[in-house]
């Protein structure tokens, strides 16, 4: 009798289980089983010309950080800049014309600085968006699927909401985790809303760390959480980001490591954009622009430097 009953429930425990895994699936992507590209399938010519339409005053505004050696980065990361005359040893020069230049040699990790960080940057347990697990496409060269140089030009709509102004202070406290309701209080604020294609750019306040304080720059930030990452996932955006260098809370409250990047950018593709600087958007209160970004094509590469812009 007892062995009659455990068996059900062996059985109902199994089923469970299955269920909940097949809960968890997310891939093959719904762009197609060999996309590459995410998130990006959502832009196409109509939306570089509703984000042209954006552009009212002309002006432009670069949204990188200038990097050197002393710029703090994750972890292991470092970046060193070497200048090299070649050829010109003791004042030697080139031709009648006496020609001369100067070259730059340098050694450094792609994610230093304001960096576009791809869909093939952030895995869980080894395996990618839309299922590509490292041992089939990953090499010490780089890798054969989701390189950046995979990723087309971004031109599209981008906002840039506030926080700072949602906390009324001028860098939002760590451990501050961004609720839907404060980004909604922020769009409201501001006048706008999250459309389909968009990027999102977060402004906290953090950068004005730099220089400063670098230690607690690196070691925690605010940021939005699980709760926010799903409800832009809806939003249908297409890259999220800000002034911190991992673009969400850090760390975690529930002692994860970057589970926002692993939702956002392994399970739907959607691009990080760390390290932007948006105080003088924020300044002339320019909340919606087209945002404009052609990154270096380091074949496989999961990540770069990048210097987007934002017209308005």
């Amino acid at each position: 009798m007892l062995n009659r009953l455990i068996l059900p429930f062996t059985l109902l425990f199994t089923f469970s289980a299955a269920q909940a895994a097949d809960a968890e699936k997310w891939y093959p992507s719904k762009y197609g089983a060999n996309d590459e590209i995410g998130a990006l399938n959502l832009l196409n010519a109509d939306s570089v010309l509703n984000a042209a339409k954006l552009i009212k005053t002309g002006k432009t505004y670069p949204l990188a950080v200038p990097i050197d050696k002393t710029l703090p980065a994750f972890r292991h990361r470092s970046f060193n800049l070497t200048n090299v005359q070649p050829g010109e040893a003791g004042g030697t020069t080139m031709g009648p014309n006496k020609f001369t230049f100067n070259d730059e040699l340098v050694v450094g990790w792609t994610g230093v600085g304001t960096q576009l960080n791809g869909i093939g940057h952030i895995g869980i347990d080894y395996v990618y968006y839309n299922g590509n697990r490292a041992a089939d496409f990953v090499t010490v060269e780089g890798v054969k699927k989701l390189g950046i140089e995979k990723v087309p030009p971004i031109v599209t709509r981008g906002v840039v909401l506030d926080m700072t102004a949602v906390y009324g202070t001028p860098i939002v406290p760590e451990k501050t985790e961004f609720s839907v309701a404060d980004i909604q209080k922020a769009l409201d604020l501001q006048g706008i809303t999250i459309q389909k294609g968009d990027v999102v750019l977060f402004n906290t306040g953090w950068l004005e760390l730099l220089g400063k304080d670098n230690k607690k720059f690196l070691a925690v930030e605010p940021g939005i959480g699980m709760a926010a990452a799903k409800w832009l996932v809806d939003k249908q955006i297409v890259a999220f980001g800000g002034d911190t260098w991992a673009s969400e809370i850090y760390p975690a409250k529930d002692g994860q490591e970057f589970p926002v990047n692993q939702y956002m950018l392994a399970k739907n593709g959607i691009y990080n954009l760390e390290l932007i600087d948006s105080r003088a958007l924020v300044k002339d209160k320019a909340w919606e622009f087209m945002f404009v970004l052609g990154q270096p094509l380091y074949k496989g590469s999961t990540q770069v430097n990048i210097n987007p812009v934002a017209i308005h």
